[in-house]
C-alpha cells in the first residue's frame, strides 16, 4: 500500500537529517491540502497529479492527509474524482482509487463567506475526526491572480488554522505575480495585510527542476568550478528558452503578457539568480534567498540597443489577439550586472516561441585560449552547458585531438547524461517537489517579496516602452532560429557560436 514501504521510511530519514541541517520543523499529525480552482486545467494536470506522486512514493499518508477541492462549478465527490483520475498515471490501479478516496470537494464562489464557511467546516470536521490536536492547513490558489486578494480575505476570515491547535496555515500562489512594479507591489501589499511573509509562497515551478536545484551544488561544491566562475574566465553566459510551437489557441490570454513576462522575468531570471549569485553563508532558505537579492539589485538598467523583439508570422491570425498586436513571442535581452566577479560578462537572456526546436539550457561560454598554438579557434571555445529539458544533461565542450596519425583537433564533449547515469531513478515534477518543500516549510525555492521586486525593477521600464510602442517586435519565420538580429546581438556581445558540432544526447543503443 502507498505509504507504507521501506523505500518512504528511508526517505523519511533522510528528510530528519536534512531538515536538522537546515533548522526545519519536523512535524506530524493533521494534513489538509485545498486547491482551490480545482476545476480547472492547472489543477487537473499539474496539482493534483504532483499530490498523487507524492502520495506514491509515500510523502503523503493515507491517515494524515486529507485533500479539498473548491471552485464555483457544481460538482459531487466523485464528479471531481472523474475528472481528475484521467490526469493520474500510477504503477496501479489500486493506489489511484486509494488516492481518490482522500479527496472531497465543496462548491462555492471566490467572494463570499458562505462557501468558505462550508470549506472551513469540511476542514474542521477532519481535523476532529483525526484527534491529532493538529491542524496544518495548506492553499493552494491554482487560480488568476486577480482573485488572489478576494480568496486570501475569505481565507483568512473563514479557514485559518484555528489558535487551540498546533499547526500552521499556509498559502501557495501562482505566478504572474503583477504586471509590473506597481501592479507587483500592490498585489504584494494586498496579500501582505493578510498573511506573514512566511505563510506565502509564491511558486515558480522552474525552480523545482532537478538540473535548477543541481546548480547551488555544482557551482559551491566542485572545486574545479571556484576559480572559473567568474569574469576573469567566462567570456558570456546564454540562458535560453524554446519552443516549437505557438500560442495554440492561448493567443488571446498570451497577448496580455507576452514572452518577458510570461517566461523571462520569472523563470529566466531565476535561473540567473543561482547562476551568478554570491556563495550564501548556508543552506538555510534566508541565507540563500539574500544573495538572490543582492545579485538582481546590482544588475544596471536594460539597453535598447541590447534588446531585441520578435513576433513569429501568423501569430495575429488567431481571432483573439488584436489586429495591432506589438507583443513579443521572442525577446532576447541582455543583462549586465555591476559587481566584481561579473563586471564586463554578459547574460543573455533568451525566449521565444514557434521556433526550430525545443529545449530551456544553460550556456557558460569561456574566453579564448591564450597563445592557440593549434590553430584550433574557428572549431569554438569551451562551454559548459547544462540542459534543463529535455534529455536533462550537463556536458562541456572541449577541444580533443582528433583520432588518427595526423595532430588535427576537433570539438568533442565530457557529458553527463541523467537519462544514462540515472536510468532507474525517477527525476520529480517540479510541482512534486515545491509542494513538499511548502508541506516542510521549505522556503528557498520559492520567491520572497524583496526577490519580486527587485526582478520587476529591472524589467518593468523596458516593458512600458514596448506597451507605448516605442520598442517594436520584428517578424519571424515559424520554425526558424527566431529574428536574425538576435543572433547578431549574440554575436555582438561576445558570443562565438560552434560550428559543425552538435551534441547528440546518448542512448543505450
Amino acid at each position: 500500500m502507498a505509504g507504507t514501504d521501506s523505500s518512504a521510511s528511508s526517505r523519511q530519514s533522510s528528510f530528519n537529517s536534512l531538515a536538522k541541517d537546515l533548522e526545519l520543523p519536523l512535524e506530524q499529525g493533521c494534513l489538509t491540502i485545498v486547491v482551490l480552482g480545482a476545476s480547472g486545467d492547472l489543477a487537473k494536470k499539474k496539482t493534483f497529479p504532483a499530490l498523487y506522486h507524492l502520495f506514491e512514493q509515500g510523502f503523503l499518508q493515507s491517515g494524515e492527509v486529507h485533500i479539498v477541492g473548491y471552485a464555483r462549478t457544481n460538482l459531487s465527490d466523485d464528479g471531481l474524482r472523474g475528472r481528475i483520475r484521467a490526469y493520474l498515471k500510477g504503477a496501479s490501479e489500486e493506489h489511484v482509487s486509494e488516492f481518490l478516496q482522500l479527496i472531497k470537494y465543496v462548491s462555492g464562489s471566490y467572494d463570499s463567506g458562505e462557501g468558505f464557511e462550508k470549506l472551513n467546516k469540511e476542514i474542521s470536521d477532519y481535523e476532529m475526526s483525526n484527534n491529532s490536536g493538529s491542524s496544518r492547513r495548506l492553499f493552494y490558489l491554482a487560480l488568476p491572480p486577480s482573485v488572489y486578494p478576494s480568496v486570501c480575505k475569505m481565507i483568512r476570515t473563514y479557514c485559518m488554522s484555528p489558535t487551540s491547535r498546533f499547526g500552521w496555515t499556509r498559502v501557495i500562489v501562482e505566478k504572474p505575480f503583477g504586471r509590473d512594479l506597481d501592479s507587483a507591489e500592490e498585489l504584494s501589499s494586498q496579500l501582505g495585510e493578510l498573511f506573514e511573509e512566511d505563510q506565502l509562497y509564491r511558486i515558480d515551478h522552474y525552480l523545482g527542476k532537478e538540473l535548477v536545484q543541481n546548480l547551488l551544488v555544482l557551482r559551491f561544491a566542485n572545486r574545479l568550478f571556484l576559480p572559473l566562475w567568474n569574469r576573469d574566465n567566462v567570456d558570456n553566459i546564454q540562458i535560453v528558452f524554446r519552443e516549437d510551437f505557438g500560442t495554440d489557441g492561448r493567443g488571446g490570454y498570451f497577448d496580455q503578457y507576452g514572452i518577458i513576462r510570461d517566461i523571462i522575468q520569472n523563470h529566466l531570471l531565476q535561473v540567473f539568480c543561482l547562476v551568478a549569485m554570491e556563495k550564501p553563508v548556508s543552506l538555510k532558505p534566508e541565507h540563500i534567498r539574500d544573495e538572490k537579492v543582492k545579485v538582481l539589485q546590482s544588475v544596471n538598467p536594460i539597453k535598447d540597443e541590447e534588446v531585441v523583439l520578435g513576433q513569429y508570422q501568423g501569430y495575429k491570425d488567431d481571432p483573439t489577439v488584436p489586429d495591432d498586436s506589438n507583443t513579443p513571442t521572442f525577446a532576447s535581452i541582455v543583462l549586465r550586472v555591476h559587481n566584481e566577479r561579473w563586471e564586463g560578462v554578459p547574460f543573455i537572456l533568451k525566449a521565444g516561441k514557434a521556433l526550430n526546436s525545443r529545449k530551456a539550457e544553460i550556456r557558460v561560454q569561456f574566453k579564448d585560449v591564450p597563445g592557440d598554438i593549434f590553430k584550433c579557434k574557428k572549431q569554438g571555445r569551451n562551454e559548459f552547458v547544462i540542459r534543463l529539458q529535455p534529455s536533462e544533461a550537463m556536458y562541456m565542450k572541449l577541444t580533443v585531438k582528433k583520432p588518427g596519425l595526423e595532430m588535427a583537433t576537433e570539438q568533442s564533449e565530457l557529458d553527463l547524461s541523467y537519462g544514462m547515469r540515472y536510468q532507474d531513478v525517477k527525476i520529480p515534477e517540479a510541482y512534486e517537489r515545491l509542494i513538499l518543500d511548502t508541506i516542510r516549510g521549505d522556503q528557498q525555492h520559492f520567491v520572497r517579496r524583496d526577490e519580486l521586486k527587485a526582478a520587476w525593477q529591472i524589467f518593468t521600464p523596458l516593458l512600458h516602452d514596448i506597451d507605448a510602442g516605442k520598442l517594436k517586435a520584428v517578424s519571424y519565420k515559424p520554425g526558424s532560429r527566431g529574428p536574425k538580429e538576435a543572433d547578431e546581438l549574440s554575436e555582438k556581445v561576445g558570443y562565438m557560436q560552434t560550428h559543425g558540432y552538435i551534441w547528440i544526447p546518448p542512448t543505450l543503443a
